[in-house]
């Protein structure tokens, strides 16, 4: 698979290209999924999106990557590692979002772990952090199930709000 950056037991995480947009949308442009930005995105958003995943693979050497069943190769969500502000430094957070006809199958905790293991044991970082909206659920479920620990309450400032978001962590053993 071209673009591949990492395979789990039924899935591909791999680069997104312009050719993924329309995959985009439809995890982007679902309200139900994107509840905990508090809206759905516009495709001028979707596509500002995608060019700062674009720009993360070359600026940082890793970002939001597209999550491929491997069954079907149909992209399904994204999943991956993007540098965050925490306490005036930069963190690795482990991201997921997940087009909603694919909760609740252990494809974010699949995807999650993996990115996990690539942070320790590829790019030899010490600690990974989810940054998760605090009436995101399911999200701070799958933090726990990936060893992640509560660690902090942070309030961020989007679309002209406040939004409170638990900060989760875990070390390399």
């Amino acid at each position: 698979m071209k673009n591949k950056i990492l395979e789990t037991e039924r899935l591909y995480l791999r680069k997104l290209t312009d050719d993924d947009f329309e995959n985009l949308c439809k995890i982007l442009q679902d309200k139900n999924v994107m509840y905990a930005y508090e809206h759905a995105f516009s495709n001028e958003e979707v596509k500002e999106w995608l060019t700062r995943q674009q720009k993360r693979y070359v600026n940082d050497g890793f970002g939001l990557w597209g999550v491929i069943l491997k069954e079907n190769n149909e992209m399904i969500g994204q999943c991956g590692l993007t540098l965050q502000d925490y306490k005036d430094k930069k963190v690795v957070e482990i991201g997921y979002l997940f087009q909603k006809k694919f909760w609740h199958k252990g494809y974010a905790i699949e995807s999650a772990k993996a990115c996990k293991e690539y942070a320790f044991n590829i790019l030899n970082i010490d600690e990974v952090f989810s940054i998760i909206r605090d009436n995101n659920f399911s999200s701070q479920k799958v933090a726990i199930k990936n060893g992640m620990e509560k660690r902090d309450l942070i309030i961020k400032h989007y679309y002209n709000m406040d939004m409170p978001h638990f900060v989760f962590s875990v070390r390399k053993k």
